[in-house]
């Protein structure tokens, strides 16, 4: 900080104008009384003021100036609502202030303070970007009104400010009066007074607040607001702060963190629609106000019962621009919705979505499907804004809610031209976290991102793409779709340098469906962006480099291109291995499976449970047979189990062995063929069968409980046909004769909702494990869940049938 202050303590009513006489070479510039005159700028170029008893100021005031557009942060910050920020963290608008000028409170005077004020002027110099690597910000296509569910109840004036209706124009001629009021009153000036000059102040023009910012009556304005700060009643400092708003005061000037104190120290003597008011105003100044909403937070629980609809909508919006709700509001606030809900409008529905999203609020199942249940009833009446607020919820509370989603089918591709590339990128969102892929959706919003692309930042296009690939949708049924975000990627490089997750996001989601532009790839792996990525503090973006890296290896054979370095691969590996061992490996279908494969080969050499693929993030059960279709070790960790298959039968224990075992199977025709290659010994089987069993390949999930309900002693024939292996047939080998089996146990979450097709991460692996020379064997979620409650043989069975069938 360039001001630096070094004080006594001394009394402290003495002082003010002391200081005033002994400021020495400060230069005014006189305000013109004519309308159209221009002032001169306010050079302040003292480098020292002295005063009595030791005490003195050092400051620079040329280091002091913003470039904070107070009216665009509020624009942008309402729009803001995938990365949390965190309310003790600084305010995004603020970082791009090089300066600010901070307030000890150890000092014995406000008045000590109010010099900074003087100080804390915008510049007329031309201010740098907040960052060397940022374009200019593209203007949005579409203009959204954030705060439109204000317009819905008469209630919420006396609670928020409505930002459209400004107060009415007051001349520049009747303000220049009231500022030579400021200078005629002086220290006679009341608390009443200050706050009606600042309110009439804020009546003039926009165009004019800038140059009676830079007022130096104004700047005794200021200085007169802060030494009355403990005077003002509740409803005046109420007034001095929404004049803030509309004098566009920036969010870091020294009187709003002044009068943030006073409000923080006032809050539990406030009502409730005042302390709402409060912090809608400081939503509107722009500032991050964290001490003042947690008491806010702690008066709802006094208050509660004063809590109508519109006092909770309010706060809920509020809850979300905050990026929070205290844990112990989270079941009053789903009790007083569960209450209110049926009372609210379209656009009210829409901002209690938000903030809760926005706040990262999780309630009950109940509770969601209860809130989408009124939202589905006045979609048709929903803004596109609403409707969007809607599906964001969804997509963090990961609730399928089918009805919704079908009226989402319909609405989409009718709002599609106007919602804007922000909204259809959540559209996009919300349909790929809940893994709905639906086709008029995804069309409706391919064939309208095109035209949109110039509106389009970096983020949007990454996620965009992350969605589609996600899904599935193939570049052949949109092709302008991919070629048109790609390019965007290309002509927006330089936002990677201060965002490199978002280019990250983009090509992995191209990586998904084949996608791999080759110089887009060339900038992510390259040593200065990976060396810029991993010192991202807020992402973990090292598995993203990973999975990029490995899949440009394998699909990619011809790459020339930078790689990552072998430790950072060996690093990523053994990360993403150690979680795998601790979550997916223990998985109750996975050990079974793994555990009735060694059981059918001969034992833990014949069955590897490992990343064959790491950069995919899941594992395998990897299986090698021989040209007989003899199971061949894989397992180079284990030392165990040297029984060739043939003999495993006499050498298992007693509990294993088949003979002997009075287990209830039954084997379908085709099952039994399929086993041992015998169409008598399947007609002879099913003879002694009283049912007509239904073919294991048409099982649906609810008709797996009935695939092995009938009872039937095996006979050592069939025991023998289950453990022998069958030839290969026409299966792909390797030089040595050996066929690789990567067997997969899936869940639900790798497909898209009712629907076969693979998400785009686990289509990719598919695809990757047959260019590295595996055979996927997949047991279905939906076939191998049933099958966990049934008998040792019956699972055997089954993964006899799955393993040899994929041979042929």
């Amino acid at each position: 900080m360039a001001a630096c202050v070094l004080c006594r303590r001394v009394p402290r009513r003495c002082y003010l104008p002391l200081l005033r006489r002994k400021s020495t070479r400060t230069q005014y510039a006189q305000v013109s009384q004519e309308d159209n005159q221009e002032r001169r700028t306010v050079s302040l170029e003292c480098q020292e003021t002295s005063v009595q008893g030791g005490y003195k100021l050092y400051y620079s005031p040329s280091s002091y100036y913003s470039v904070c557009n107070p009216a665009a942060t509020r624009s942008q910050t309402d729009n803001e609502d995938d990365e949390g920020i965190s309310v003790y963290a600084p305010s995004y608008w603020q970082r791009s202030n090089r300066y600010s000028v901070s307030c000890s409170r150890n000092l014995s005077s406000s008045k000590n303070t109010l010099l900074d004020l003087a100080f804390n002027k915008e510049s007329q110099q031309e201010a740098p970007s907040a960052s060397a690597y940022c374009r200019k910000p593209t203007p949005p296509e579409v203009k959204v009104d954030t705060r439109a569910f204000l317009k819905c109840r008469p209630e919420y004036a006396s609670m928020a400010l409505y930002l459209s209706h400004r107060p009415s124009h007051i001349e520049w001629r009747e303000g220049m009066s009231l500022l030579q009021k400021v200078t005629v009153l002086k220290g006679n000036m009341k608390p009443s007074d200050v706050s009606e000059f600042l309110g009439e102040l804020s009546r003039l023009h926009p165009d004019r607040i800038s140059l009676l910012r830079s007022d130096q009556r104004f700047t005794m304005l200021l200085r007169y607001a802060v030494e009355h700060l403990r005077l003002f009643t509740h409803s005046q400092l109420l007034q001095v702060l929404q004049a803030f708003v509309w004098l566009d005061v920036p969010s870091s000037h020294t009187v709003l963190g002044l009068l943030e104190e006073e409000l923080s120290s006032r809050a539990d003597q406030m009502s409730l629609h005042q302390l709402l008011l409060a912090a809608d105003l400081w939503r509107c100044v722009g500032r991050q106000v964290p001490r003042f909403l947690r008491h806010l937070y702690q008066s709802v629980h006094q208050y509660i019962k004063q809590v109508g609809a519109a006092e909770l909508v309010l706060l809920l919006y509020i809850m979300g621009e905050g990026r929070r709700c205290p844990k112990d509001l989270i079941h009053p606030i789903e009790q007083l919705l569960m209450q209110k809900l049926h009372q609210l409008h379209p656009e009210e529905v829409g901002t209690i979505c938000l903030g809760l999203f926005k706040s990262q609020t999780s309630l009950s199942g109940a509770a969601v499907t209860h809130i989408v249940d009124v939202a589905h009833s006045l979609v048709e009446e929903m803004s596109d804004f609403a409707i969007v607020n809607v599906l964001k919820f969804l997509r963090f509370s990961y609730l399928y809610h089918r009805a919704w989603l079908e009226a989402m089918a319909r609405e989409v591709p009718r709002r599609a031209q106007k919602m804007g590339v922000q909204g259809l990128m959540h559209v996009a969102l919300a349909c790929s976290a809940l893994h709905c892929k639906d086709d008029k959706i995804l069309m409706a919003i391919a064939e309208n991102v095109p035209s949109l692309v110039p509106h389009c930042r970096s983020k949007d296009s990454c996620k965009l793409l992350w969605a589609f690939g996600t899904l599935g949708f193939l570049p052949a049924q949109c092709p302008s779709f991919y070629s048109s975000l790609t390019e965007s990627l290309r002509q927006r490089k330089a936002e990677f340098q201060q965002y490199p997750g978002h280019l990250l996001t983009g090509l992995l989601g191209l990586a998904f469906v084949s996608q791999f532009p080759e110089d887009l790839i060339e900038l992510a792996l390259s040593p200065e962006f990976v060396k810029l990525a991993l010192k991202s503090t807020q992402l973990e973006l090292k598995k993203d480099l990973f999975t990029l890296d490995r899949a440009v290896a394998l699909e990619l054979p011809q790459w020339a291109g930078p790689r990552l370095s072998s430790e950072l691969r060996e690093e990523v590996e053994a990360m993403l291995w150690k979680f795998a061992e601790s979550d997916v490996c223990q998985k109750t279908e996975v050990l079974e499976a793994e555990s009735v494969l060694r059981d059918m080969l001969g034992g833990e050499r014949f069955v590897h449970k490992r990343m064959i693929l790491p950069h995919t993030r899941s594992i395998d059960l990897e299986v090698h047979l021989d040209s007989s279709g003899q199971p061949v070790p894989v397992n180079p960790a284990s030392e165990k189990d040297l029984v060739l298959p043939e003999d495993t039968l006499s050498k298992l224990p007693s509990h294993q062995s088949w003979e002997g075992m009075e287990i209830g199977v039954s084997v379908t025709d085709e099952l039994l063929a399929q086993i041992t290659n015998s169409s008598n010994a399947a007609g002879s089987f099913t003879e002694s069968a009283s049912f007509k069993p239904t073919s294991l390949h048409q099982v649906q999930p609810e008709e797996g409980w009935g695939l092995f309900d009938a009872g039937l002693a095996l006979s050592s024939d069939l025991t023998k046909a289950l453990i022998t292996p069958k030839s290969i047939g026409s299966a792909p080998q390797n030089a040595n004769g050996i066929v690789k089996l990567a067997i997969q146990v899936s869940s639900r979450n790798h497909y898209c909702y009712h629907s076969d097709q693979l998400l785009g991460l686990h289509a990719m692996k598919r695809r990757q494990l047959k260019l590295a020379g595996y055979r996927v064997v997949e047991l279905r979620h939906r076939e191998w869940s049933p099958m966990l409650r049934k008998s040792r043989a019956e699972k055997m069975a089954y993964l006899h049938c799955k393993v040899y069938n994929t041979l042929e």
